[in-house]
């Protein structure tokens, strides 16, 4: 370069050659070495294999939707009649990745070996999302899920338990009817509810029901701390005289006939005594809850999409065999007090004339979002739609209809079941042919929340 003037403000210039060497052949040889993570290749759609979970809520057989999906997914899978068929896991978690339907390589795998070709990432080496399709026969339990702050603080104390250091924020689009617990009742609610209970009266305390009644701010939070911190004996006592008196009562309620139901899988539990709290939810399909951080919330019945930031950090406190931490989630739990209907999570319609049956369920975290396109049966001809691909990539899941995709000279049929990994340099852009003739096809595209 060069560099003019000098202290005297003469004319005085120095020039100034930039020097080159050449690159050591060794360092040549590394440089190539690294070059697959260092300069992307360009992918192609591709499908892969979910990852099954058979836990024991799970719907038994092909009475579960997860048993179907996977059935049409994996060619080689037998159902059996009495094995329970509970998650359907797409993606690259360590419990659970995907593979490629191709190879067989984990879907893990294949990202850590070019994750810019991928997902976009050259720092990062996994998907921050986790999708998944659920069947529940029987509910899962009371419990709410730590914000980052909080898992990394778990994480480091209890390792053996929280095994990982990142929140996991959900989201649930119901496939089906779908049932759940979510979100603390108005105070009113649960005032009602102890009035018309008096085995909970009596192990509560008359204060607690007098707080209610006059909208104490305190009142839940002091209500459900005694709850569930109240002796062992104390909870079975008041659920077994519970279920004596609904047992032989008249008149049937939503509330008695879920009590029972309840009772009936977990016992004397004391989860069972949370419906008196939480909004009981009867989704219908298409339907959504998003649950934030710290948010008490249980899955009771029914099959549902879901997806969650990548990560297993649940705080559990009822309806369940496992470890119950019951002390930080009553130090975690959020008490909103809020009407149930305003626990639905609406979508957006993002382009409205471009996509007009795609809705995007955007919640307010960026590891996720969730995309529900929802095609009418289209006539003989066929229909074509835009499917958009972000910039890190997406996971497509068909749930009915039948279709071709096309992106890049290369075209994947779809059915019932077909998972397709989109890389991230696969294309912005991938056309839809939905089969003319054919039932309403549905496909559900999970993608980092890269929206505004």
């Amino acid at each position: 370069y060069c560099r003019a003037g000098s202290a005297d403000g003469g004319a005085k210039h120095k020039h100034q050659q930039s020097t080159s060497k050449s690159l050591p052949l060794d360092d040549l040889f590394d440089l190539l070495a690294a070059a697959p993570n260092r300069f992307p290749t360009q992918h192609v759609a591709m499908e892969i294999v979910g990852n099954v979970k058979c836990y024991e809520w799970g719907k038994l057989g092909l009475d579960s939707f997860v048993a179907k999906l996977a059935q049409a997914n994996s060619d080689g899978l037998e159902v059996k009649p009495d094995c329970p068929y509970a998650e359907l896991w797409m993606g690259d978690h360590v419990s659970g990745p995907a593979t490629l339907k191709t190879d067989g390589k984990g879907l893990d795998e294949a990202i850590r070996a070019d994750p810019a070709g991928m997902i976009g990432s050259s720092t990062g080496q996994q998907l921050p999302f986790l999708l998944k399709v659920l069947s529940i026969r029987k509910a899962l339990s009371v419990q709410v899920h730590p914000d980052k702050t909080e898992a990394e603080k778990l994480h480091r104390q209890f390792p053996d338990i929280y095994k990982d250091p990142n929140h996991k924020p959900e989201l649930a689009i119901a496939l089906t009817d779908f049932q759940a617990l979510c979100g603390f009742r108005p105070h009113e609610d649960i005032a009602r509810s102890l009035q018309e209970t008096v085995e909970l009266q009596q192990l509560l305390g008359a204060e607690v029901l007098a707080k209610l009644e006059a909208r104490d701010p305190s009142a839940v939070r002091v209500g459900y701390e005694r709850l569930m911190h109240s002796a062992p004996e104390a909870i079975e006592g008041c659920i077994a005289a519970m279920a004596r008196r609904l047992q032989s009562a008249d008149s049937a309620s939503e509330l008695r006939d879920l009590f029972l139901r309840l009772h009936a899988d977990f016992g004397c539990d004391v989860g069972v005594l949370s419906i008196y709290f939480l909004n009981y939810l009867r989704l219908q399909p298409g339907q959504a809850i998003y649950l934030a951080a710290n948010v008490p919330h249980a899955y009771l019945d029914g099959d549902c999409v879901e997806c969650m930031a990548c990560s297993d950090n649940v705080v559990r406190a009822g309806l369940t065999p496992k470890f119950k931490d019951v002390d930080t989630l009553l130090r975690l739990v959020r008490y909103d007090c809020l009407p149930g209907a305003s626990m639905l999570f609406q979508p957006r319609l993002l382009q409205p004339e471009r996509q007009p049956h795609t809705r995007t369920f955007v919640p307010p975290v960026p590891d996720f979002a969730v995309a529900e396109i929802r095609l009418p049966a289209a006539s003989a001809g066929g229909l074509e739609y835009s499917v958009t691909n972000p910039a890190n990539g997406s996971i497509l899941l068909t749930v009915g209809g039948g279709g071709t995709l096309v992106g890049q000279g290369r075209e994947i049929r779809l059915s019932m079941g077909t998972i397709v990994f989109l890389p991230s340099s696969a294309g912005k852009e991938f056309l839809l042919r939905v089969d003319g003739a054919g039932e309403p096809f549905l496909a559900f595209q999970a993608m980092r929340n890269d929206f505004e």
